[in-house]
């Protein structure tokens, strides 16, 4: 009996060191907003590109959790979250989700998706200038606590914000190293890179690319060339294209949030459920192999029959209930895995392709189709393929405001 009440204590210990503790609240980083307007020509844009989905060759969703639905759907979801978060502090000025590098923009932020399973959220972000310049890279992380998807929360805030806040507020106090010759150096580069992908025989001489991989500005055009009125009209509508794609990415950012929403929030749910679900089922198994163990360890001799057929029948209750401990708790493990398995059915509709672009040169209308990388790709061959050699974009090419509708007038 001395050795029973041994196990017994030590697995009542056992079970309390495997209490699950989950976080109540989660952390909080305030973001870091202007509190005065900025001038114009001290803003810098910034180009978001899809996130890395960070999955390995060799994932295996029901070992990982990790599926490659969800994983498309947040590499495009989280930039587009990236962009209002940074759009709201006021420091910056046009961001964007950019289908391609392609895209010429002052600021390029990259990212991969290292975990993200609705209770963790960890990403890894890197800047740089369209100079070629490491801003910095850094590893963002949170975890969300018991309220950060109930009902009744602050809908203006992700259950992951606290890693965009963070991110914010760094790339916000890395600029304020940075001079005002230096903004307007990054700015003047990426009209230049422009300019040089528009006209290279004109403006390829006007910048270096370093041996680091950097470029540097060697001279710049005249104001009043009239070339340079007529690109940077021309610029101006690769970026209404490029905001135009942005609506797409908008379309697909409120489309997926609820059940983006409730795919968190049931794998936050699953995954704590996985947590206690494995300590139980261990704690369970411990306590069927002492029962049974402890079941035959009782002496059944008895000089009495009857107290020796009562010791013999609590002997083997206690063994058949150990038994049935034992396979409870392998039930147990086994349900675990259907947690993973819900989570992939949330996750067949997210991904959709762009609605046709429409745009207008010298007079006519052009459509693109595709992916919203598609239609950029196929925007700039448009461009290339009204270049004019050596005089550049002629002076009668109309290149009209670009709409997802052929009905709508151009203003």
């Amino acid at each position: 009996m001395r050795k029973i009440s041994l196990i017994l204590i030590f697995i009542i210990t056992f079970c309390a060191a495997c209490t699950v503790s989950e976080i109540i609240t989660a952390e909080k980083t305030e973001l870091n907003v202007a509190s005065l307007n900025i001038p114009e020509n001290l803003l810098l844009d910034i180009g978001i590109l899809n996130f890395d989905l960070g999955i390995s060759k060799n994932n295996n969703p029901e070992k990982t959790g990790i599926y490659e639905e969800v994983r498309e759907a947040e590499s495009r979801y989280l930039p587009y979250h990236l962009k209002t978060t940074l759009q709201s502090t006021g420091y910056w000025g046009a961001v964007r989700v950019i289908p391609s590098s392609e895209v010429f923009t002052d600021i390029y932020v990259n990212g991969v998706i290292l975990r993200s399973d609705g209770e963790y959220i960890n990403l890894k972000i890197d800047v740089k200038d369209v100079t070629g310049q490491e801003w910095f890279e850094n590893t963002y992380s949170a975890q969300t606590g018991t309220r950060s998807y109930s009902e009744n929360r602050d809908r203006t805030q992700d259950p992951y914000q606290k890693v965009f806040n963070d991110f914010a507020n760094d790339l916000h106090l890395f600029i304020t190293n940075l001079n005002k010759k230096d903004i307007q150096t990054i700015r003047q580069t990426s009209e230049l890179l422009f300019f040089s992908d528009m006209v290279p025989l004109v403006f390829s001489d006007y910048l270096n690319r370093n041996e680091n991989d950097t470029i540097s500005i060697l001279r710049l055009p005249a104001e009043n060339d009239p070339m340079i009125a007529r690109l940077r009209q021309i610029r101006e509508r690769d970026r209404l294209v490029v905001d135009m794609l942005n609506e797409h990415f908008a379309n697909f950012y409120y489309g997926i949030a609820l059940p983006y929403e409730g795919w968190r929030k049931k794998a936050r749910e699953n995954t704590i459920s996985i947590k206690e679900t494995k300590r139980a089922s261990a704690v369970r198994a411990l306590l069927g192999v002492a029962v049974t163990a402890g079941s035959m360890n009782i002496d059944t001799s008895d000089t009495s029959r009857s107290r020796r057929n009562i010791k013999r029948a609590t002997q083997q209750v206690g063994i058949d209930r150990g038994i049935r401990t034992i396979i409870e708790a392998w039930q147990i493990r086994q349900s675990a895995n259907l947690y993973r398995a819900e989570i992939g059915e949330l996750t067949e509709s997210f991904i959709a392709e762009a609605a046709p672009l429409s745009v207008r040169v010298e007079g006519q209308t052009r459509r693109l189709t595709g992916t919203a990388e598609a239609q950029y790709e196929g925007w700039r061959k448009l461009l290339k393929d009204i270049y004019q050699l050596e005089t550049g974009f002629p002076e009668n090419v109309d290149l009209g405001l670009p709409s997802r509708s052929t009905n709508n007038d151009p203003t």
